[in-house]
């Protein structure tokens, strides 16, 4: 179960570090694409980086609630 996170005596949303994490998650991997020319290959890159973004964020959340 995912619980708020408690900051100087206001409850944040967990998604408020697991968006930052995914996010720098899709950033690593767009460079890697980028750096061994892959990116050529991806047709619709916009549609393709939310895409990953969502799927790193699926997993974040995953994996977290497995540790807790």
């Amino acid at each position: 179960m995912l619980h708020e996170l408690g900051f100087g005596g206001m409850l944040f949303s967990p998604l408020v570090v697991f968006v930052p994490i995914a996010f720098a998650l899709t950033f690593a991997t767009r460079l890697v694409l980028h750096q061994l020319d892959l990116r050529r290959l991806i047709w619709k890159e916009a549609w393709f980086d939310v895409g990953l973004f969502v799927c790193f964020l699926a997993a974040v959340v995953f994996l977290y609630g497995k540790w807790t």
